[in-house]
């Protein structure tokens, strides 16, 4: 079997564009696909058209369409195509707060429509965003995928049966087997196969601010605000926090006696290095949708715990989260990746 290649790169390493003059035109299909996720109240405006720019939609498709047409000048290395035909449709998930986008183009040419279906999905996510960033800035864009193609040398279709084994989900779409994480991802890196999650070891709150949280049965997270009854809820962007349970057994290592909550975090993880998840990653915690706002924190003052081992992890490695999505965690519930950030890996942790 001939070694696969990259196609875009010669003989001597450099990058090139590719000749297909020696190919037949072919009749050519791709549909690809991007989500975007934004608070329930965003979502809510965007489906009675009350934003700030009007029909979203609308505009989101035009713009996937004009995008997709412009393909050869956006990357460097594509053909320009001729297409016959760019088609954009949406649809809307309440229950994910996010908005489903799949664009189509079809061509008759020597190469594929791949990349024209994948530019024509980013652009409208992107639209989406400008669109609706005036009341929402905190929205994610994600899983810009290719969904199928056909003519040329070999066909692709996308199983979703993989896909969703990707996310940690059996083929039923229910919450399936959670693997152990070796190491953590790089920013940006793409979802291993058999998925990438951990579990939720415990929930945790507080009257007050600044006091170790009690752990509890399960809590309730509630959209733009954090976790009912607790005392760091509320709006901004940090509304619950997330602590390894890795992170703790550091402390334990140093001769404490600490478990969770006992830093003040709301959410005690495990098998999921949360504090390398990039800035703007989508977790599914429980029932609930969260997105990563901030890593590691500044403390002005040294508490107990630094007192008692001479170090202490929160800083640098709690995690803090906005809420996207409401709904019931407790322990043992799944923490999935959804949806990965652009931003940095980790923040500078501040003096303690």
């Amino acid at each position: 079997m001939e070694e696969p290649r990259l196609s875009h790169v010669d003989s001597r390493g450099e990058a090139r564009m590719v000749d297909v003059s020696e190919k037949l035109p072919t009749r050519r299909f791709a549909r690809a696909g991007a989500r975007v996720w934004m608070a329930p109240a965003t979502l809510r405006l965007l489906k009675e058209q009350a934003l700030p720019k009007g029909d979203v939609l609308t505009v989101a498709k035009v713009a996937g369409i004009m995008a997709a047409k412009r393909t050869a000048e956006l990357v460097p290395l594509c053909h320009p195509l001729f297409l016959t035909q760019v088609d954009l449709t949406f649809s809307v998930s309440d229950e994910d707060s996010r908005v489903d986008i799949e664009c189509v183009t079809r061509t008759e040419e020597r190469t594929g429509v791949e990349m024209e279906a994948l530019v024509g999905a980013a652009v409208a996510a992107l639209t989406i965003y400008d669109m609706c960033k005036a009341v929402d800035r905190g929205m994610v864009i994600g899983d810009i995928r290719l969904l199928e193609k056909t003519g040329g040398k070999e066909d692709y279709r996308r199983d979703d049966e993989t896909a969703r084994r990707r996310l940690g989900e059996t083929p039923g779409g229910a919450p399936g087997g959670v693997p152990e994480i070796e190491s953590p991802p790089q920013a940006g890196a793409a979802l291993p196969d058999g998925g990438l999650a951990g579990r939720v070891v415990a929930v945790n709150v507080s009257a007050g601010k600044g006091e170790r949280k009690k752990p509890q049965p399960a809590v309730k997270l509630v959209a733009e605000h954090g976790i009912e009854g607790d005392g760091h809820a509320g709006p901004g962007h940090r509304q619950v926090s997330l602590l390894a349970q890795e992170s703790i057994d550091k402390m334990v290592a140093l001769g404490l006696k600490v478990g969770p909550g006992d830093f003040a975090e709301n959410v005690t993880t495990s098998g999921l290095d949360v504090a390398g998840l990039p800035l703007g990653t989508v977790l599914e915690l429980g029932e609930a949708l969260v997105e990563v706002t901030q890593v590691g924190k500044e403390c002005h003052s040294r508490c107990a715990i630094y007192y008692q081992a001479g170090d202490c992890v929160m800083p640098r490695e709690g995690v803090f989260v906005r809420v996207l999505r409401g709904g019931q965690v407790a322990p043992g519930d799944a923490v999935r990746v959804t949806a990965w950030g652009l931003g940095q890996a980790a923040s500078k942790p501040g003096p303690h």
